[in-house]
Order: structure tokens, then C-alpha cells, then sequence
């Protein structure tokens, strides 16, 4: 701290003391800042474990550890399905069997990676609960067959199905083997980036298993360090294929559930591919998707009886297909299915394909994007888009034929929606910026019947604090761009103060942070404090179009960066803002952009705090990393000309202060990325403040994710 020569020693003394006592009160109070937040956020309502029922009349629901049946049309207090009295069992997710007669309850949850975990299962049935597959060690992923006749199961690599009614279990792969097999399951890759941890699917009538199967013994190994206390550490050991590096082999394959007898379907001559599903189509045959290792060449492969096979369906682009999920393609009738793809016109559409025909009709159409696909019933197809705002969600309905659109939802913010069978009903929840959770019965025209919660007690107490909300805005660069962006206003706000300003972001390919809906974390407890905190959306986010969203790709952090600082630059300029404060944060990805404006920011940000940052992309997964960089071997300058590694020297450590936060038991952006960034950082002679979490993954659990949030507040007010 420069004092001025001027002063006497007793008055710099004071100033000292001062300013020791003002921090030490500051950092007092903040102490359980963090908490009050937490409180807030578990006040925000919502309705777990919502399944409609066969008639479209009722459904059931998860809560107080009891599974409840409703009617959509009348209110009531409904009815336990659990007997009496309950089984002690803490539920963590049930499945109700085709028939609804039976109840497979899973109990308990050991967590593999962030998806995965295994389980205890115990069978509802005829008025008692039965503790099933008790022979299995680590049983996960189970599900009853569609006839209701077996429950298919996975146990250390292996498929099992059990028959319900003998009680007995046949062994359905045998090969499986921890690192080397897996069957049934997916492995690390497929799991963490195609957002699936069942490989298996049953045919209609339920006599054959479709499964796939994860040779990854060439898969390279990841070791990863693990404490929890004791005296010698040790090692846990996973495949993980890092860009460029050798993904598993996967072979599709067919099980007959009768007599347990295997076939494998020919998957095409190329196995450095993907297999990110599979199915049946309604009258019995096997499909699978398969995306090439660049993912810019999509094909639904239907397999026809006695081995020959048809692609019904297939997408090309330049630099890659958007990543498919449950919702890519949905199936109308025997013959007909929706896809939802954004390359033949710039923006995620709905178009009506026939196995036998092809391309029918393009279904939606205009300059938004269909987000979700909500369900049909043949005719017409419900679903939910952009078209309002790209911030926003609403639920529309049209015909088939791409006729007929009616609007569903009139709130201007964001909906989810689950439906009946049949879509005679729909039970929405809705946010907005200042507007906790309301989950409504809303009949089929969209009109609502009753709400089921509304954040009560939360909207009181907003209300009745008058907590800062986000204010939507948006700006443009100095090359042109308009970016989306909010920004959150101290409740005092004065224009003629200068305040101190936090940058949040996450800035990774297709995701958006600027949406219309309700949130609240860490940065509200700064805004409570005078800190103005902004975030914006920069190029390569999503929901504005293809062109907006793969600007970026092959150049990962090139333009993210340049917005980032463009917006530091434009908050500088606004008279209310002190330019000598500002800060940015981030985490993962964000983590990646928040280092990488931090070193490139010539000592524009105060203060910077990297949470997981990845700091290079040739330390993460190939699915991921590839598809929006290419693979290191055909790009090897957007992944060396961008990493934070690299620009090291460029801290400005005397104006900017960083922290970078990791936990060591990450298996997504490995502690790796953090130990080589402070080598660099430490080779380059820079200061920096880090804070480690031992044992804590990517989501700084299983007991961190309060104390993380903490520091950063308290790291925010001493430093910004």
C-alpha cells in the first residue's frame, strides 16, 4: 500500500487499522453469505419424478420418499403406490412396469462419474416390496421389458436379465472386464458427452436386446489421485481418450432373451466411429446412429431382416453435426419419424421422414430453433422453441404437414413441459428473470387447470426484500457483433457512484448463460454488496443460428476471448462503472475463458478466478474437443495457439490477481490441467493464488460445492 510522504506515521497507522478493521468486518459478515443463498435456491419449487400413466388420466411423482399417483383433471391428495407400511428405502428414481402393477424402486446412489452410479433395487408388487437382484455386486442401469416379463440389468460389464416370475437370472454377456469390456453400458466418453449411461434397448416385444459393446482395452489410461484420508494414497485408474488419442471399438449386438443366443450386426467396415444410439423401430427392426470420429457426417442405419441394412437417414456438414440425443429423431408410426437437425437451413428444425420414402415435409420452419421435441400423437407434433426470443421457451403444437402452429404457453420466460400419454395433457414449469418456479396441470389447448407448486415462500421473500433481478441488454463489439447479455444492479443503484464490476460467463460452443429464466448463485451475494455483476453471450454460444454458434470452430478461446475483453471494455466506458475494477470468473470452459482473458487482458481485470479450467484442449476428452476443433493431429494450431499455457508470461501479476480453484478427484477436466498451468505460471515467474479441493470432482462434490462458492465471495471482495 503506497502512503503518501506527507502523512506522519500515526496517521498512516490509522489509515492501516482502518482499513483492517473495514476488511475484517467485510469479511465477517460475509461468512455465511453463501448459506443464505443456498437457503433461497432450495426454496425455489419443483416437482420430481414426473410419469405419465397408460390411460393419460393420471400420473405419479416422487416426493417425501413416497410415489404418489394424481389425476391431470382434478385436484386431490392422491394415493401412495408404496404399501403399508413403507418399505425403508430412501428412492432414488422408479420405474413403473408396462402393465403398471409393478414398481421398480432404486435405492441408494454410488456414484460412478457424473451420470453413472450403481444401486439397490427392490420390486413392488401385489402390495409388498421384494429386495431384488441381491446376487449382483454393483447393480446399475435396470429397466423392464416391455411384455413386463424381465428386468434387464448391468453388473461389472456384464448384461443380466432377470425373470421376475421364477425368480432366476441368465447371464447374458460374460466377457466383461473393468478397463478392458464393457457391455450394456457405455464407457467415460460416451457417458460424460452423449449424455447416456444405458447401451441397451429392448424390441417391442420384448424377446431381444439390442446392446452395445465397449472394447477400450486400447484405450489410453487415466490415473487419478485419490486421498479421503488415509495413510497411503492411491491411484484410480479409468480410460480416458484425450483429443486425438484412441477411442474405444464399439460392435452392436442383439441377445435373444428366450434362449440367451448372441448375434453381432454389422456396424460397417470403419471402427474409429461412433455409435451414440440404438433402438427398434415400432415394427421390430434394430436401428443405430452412426457419426463419424470427425461428427460431421450423421446416418440412422435401419437393420433389415437376414443382414441387410439401410441408411434412412443422413446429415453432412462442412465442420459438424450438431450432437444427437434422445430427441434427434422421434418416431410417429411405423413408418414416419421427426428429425431435428439445423443444416439444411441454418437453424434446428423439425422435418417428417419416412423409412420407406424418405424426406415428407419440413415441419417448422423460420429464423429460431426447435429446442426440444415434446411428443405426437400422429398428427401433430408438440414441441418446444425460440421463436418468441432466443432467451425464451414456449410450447407450440403444429400439424404434421407443417400447418396449423398454435402457440401453448404465453409467459414470456422459460418453460419445461411434461406430458400425458396421449398429449391431452401437460404439466409446465415456469420461470423468468423474476419469477421462481410454477409447475401447472395445464390442459391440451395449454390453459391452466391448477398449480401443483408455486415458490410461495420464496416469492414472499423476494418480494419482500427486493432482491436485484437480471436486466436483459444487448451491446455491440468493436467489430460489429451484437451479443446478448444481463446485468445485475446493486438494489441502491446509483448512476452518479462508480461500482466495481464482476464479469460471469461460460462462453463454450451451442451453451447460453443469458436465458430468461430464474437462477440465483454465488454473484448474488456481490450484488447484495455493491457489486455490479454482467454476463454476455459471445460467438460460438447457441440458439441464434449455426452460422453465430461454429464461427468459432477450430479455434477454441480465439473470438470467445475477444468478446470477453470487448465487454470488459464496454463496461469500462460506462461512467458508472470503475474501470480499475473489474473482474472475471468462470468455470470449466469458463474457467478456460477466465484464464485466457486474464493473460491477454494487459491488466484490464483486477482480478480473475479460474474454477476446473481446462488449459489446453489437448488434455480433453475426444468426443468433446473434437468435434468443435477437429482432431490435433489435422489442427494443431487451434489447439497450441489458444492454450492459457502458452500466454503464462503475459500475467500482469502487479494489476491482475488470480485464483485458480480444482478439485483433485476431477475425472472430466483433470487436475492435470491445473498442475501444467501453474508450472507455466511458475516458470514465467508470475504470483497467483490457487485453492485446491481434495477428493472433489468437476462439481466440487461430494462436499464442497458450499465452500467453493464462499471463497469466491470472499476472494471477490478483498481482491475486486
Amino acid at each position: 500500500m503506497k502512503q503518501s510522504t506527507r502523512r506522519s506515521a500515526r496517521q498512516a497507522a490509522g489509515v492501516l487499522l482502518g482499513a483492517t478493521l473495514l476488511l475484517t468486518a467485510g469479511r465477517a459478515a460475509a461468512g455465511n453469505e453463501y448459506a443464505e443463498i443456498a437457503r433461497l435456491k432450495s426454496l425455489n419449487q419443483s416437482v420430481r419424478g414426473i410419469r405419465s400413466m397408460n390411460d393419460g388420466e393420471h400420473y405419479t411423482t416422487l416426493e417425501n420418499n413416497d410415489i404418489r399417483r394424481y389425476a391431470y383433471a382434478t385436484a386431490g391428495r392422491g394415493e401412495s403406490l408404496l404399501p403399508t407400511p413403507a418399505p425403508n428405502l430412501v428412492i432414488t428414481d422408479y420405474t413403473l412396469s408396462p402393465d403398471e402393477r409393478m414398481i421398480l424402486v432404486a435405492s441408494g446412489r454410488h456414484p460412478i462419474y457424473r451420470h453413472s452410479f450403481t444401486t439397490s433395487y427392490t420390486l413392488i408388487r401385489d402390495g409388498r416390496a421384494t429386495a431384488i437382484l441381491r446376487e449382483a455386486e454393483a447393480p446399475r442401469d435396470a429397466s423392464f421389458s416391455p411384455d413386463g416379463r424381465r428386468i434387464v440389468y448391468s453388473d461389472r460389464n456384464d448384461l443380466y436379465a432377470y425373470d421376475i416370475e421364477t425368480q432366476r437370472t441368465r447371464r447374458l454377456t460374460d466377457d466383461g472386464r473393468w478397463n478392458e469390456v464393457i457391455n450394456g453400458t457405455t464407457d467415460w466418453v460416451y457417458e460424460e458427452e452423449f449424455g447416456t449411461t444405458k447401451a441397451y434397448a429392448f424390441s417391442p416385444d420384448g424377446r431381444q436386446l439390442a446392446f452395445l459393446r465397449f472394447d477400450e482395452s486400447r484405450v489410453p489410461l487415466m490415473e487419478m489421485m485419490r486421498y479421503d484420508g488415509k495413510l497411503y494414497n492411491r491411484a484410480y485408474s479409468f480410460k480416458y481418450p484425450k483429443a486425438g488419442e484412441t477411442n474405444s471399438t464399439v460392435e452392436l449386438w442383439v441377445a435373444d432373451l428366450e434362449t440367451g443366443a448372441k448375434r453381432r450386426l454389422d456396424t460397417g467396415p470403419e471402427t474409429d466411429q461412433y455409435i451414440p444410439r440404438i433402438g427398434w423401430t415400432p415394427d421390430g427392426r434394430p436401428w443405430y446412429f452412426r457419426l463419424n470420429r470427425r461428427q460431421n457426417t450423421f446416418e440412422m442405419v435401419v437393420c433389415e431382416p437376414h443382414g441387410a441394412q439401410r441408411t434412412v437417414y443422413e446429415e453432412r456438414t462442412q465442420q459438424y453435426v450438431e450432437r444427437v440425443d434422445d430427441k434427434t429423431v422421434t418416431f410417429v408410426d411405423r413408418d414416419r419419424f421427426l428429425v431435428r437437425q439445423e443444416s439444411h437451413t441454418g437453424y434446428m428444425h423439425l422435418y417428417l421422414y419416412s423409412l420407406r420414402r424418405g424426406l415428407l415435409e419440413q415441419v417448422t420452419k423460420g429464423q429460431w430453433e426447435v429446442t426440444d421435441v415434446v411428443g405426437t400423437d400422429g398428427k401433430r407434433v408438440w414441441f418446444l422453441s425460440t421463436e418468441t426470443s432466443p432467451l425464451r421457451r414456449n410450447l407450440y403444437s403444429v400439424r404434421l404437414d407443417g400447418r396449423d402452429k398454435q402457440r401453448l404457453t404465453q409467459g414470456e420466460g422459460y418453460y419445461t413441459v411434461a406430458p400425458s400419454t396421449g398429449m391431452h395433457y401437460f404439466i409446465t414449469t415456469f420461470s423468468n428473470a423474476s419469477t421462481p418456479n410454477r409447475t401447472e396441470v395445464c390442459d391440451a389447448a395449454g390453459q391452466p387447470l391448477r398449480t401443483l407448486a408455486d415458490s410461495r415462500a420464496l416469492r414472499d421473500e423476494l418480494a419482500a426484500s427486493q432482491r436485484p433481478v437480471k436486466e436483459f441488454f444487448t451491446f455491440t463489439t468493436e467489430r460489429g457483433d451484437t451479443l446478448n447479455a444481463y446485468r445485475m444492479l446493486p438494489r441502491d443503484f446509483d448512476p452518479a457512484k462508480r461500482y466495481p464490476v464482476l464479469l460471469t460467463q461460460y462462453s463454450g460452443p451451442g451453451s447460453q448463460q443469458v436465458v430468461d429464466r430464474w437462477s440465483m448463485d454465488w454473484e448474488d451475494a456481490l450484488v447484495e454488496r455493491g457489486y455490479v455483476v454482467v454476463c454476455a453471450d459471445g460467438r460460438g454460444t447457441g440458439f441464434r443460428g449455426e452460422r453465430f454458434k461454429k464461427q468459432t470452430y477450430g479455434r477454441l478461446g480465439a473470438l470467445e476471448v475477444e468478446d470477453q475483453l470487448s465487454l470488459a471494455r464496454y463496461m469500462a466506458a460506462r461512467e458508472w462503472v470503475d474501470p480499475a475494477r473489474i473482474g472475471i470468473y468462470g468455470w470449466s470452459y469458463g474457467g478456460f475463458m477466465a484464464l485466457s482473458c486474464a493473460l491477454k487482458g494487459c491488466g484490464l481485470f483486477r482480478m480473475a478466478i479460474a474454477v476446473a479450467p481446462v488449459t489446453s484442449w489437448r488434455f480433453y476428452d475426444t468426443i468433446y474437443t473434437e468435434i468443435y476443433n477437429n482432431l490435433p493431429q489435422f489442427n494443431a494450431e487451434g489447439y497450441d495457439n489458444y492454450s492459457p499455457i502458452h500466454f503464462a508470461r503475459m500475467l500482469d501479476d502487479r494489476k491482475t490477481r488470480l485464483l485458480i480453484i480444482h478439485g483433485t478427484a476431477d475425472d472430466n477436466v483433470h487436475f492435470q490441467n491445473t498442475v501444467e498451468m501453474t508450472r507455466a505460471l511458475n516458470r514465467a515467474g508470475k504470483q497467483y493464488d490457487m485453492m485446491v479441493y481434495p477428493d472433489q470432482n468437476h462439481s466440487m462434490l461430494p462436499n464442497a460445492t458450499g465452500h467453493v462458492r464462499q471463497k469466491m465471495i470472499d476472494y471477490t471482495l478483498e481482491h475486486l
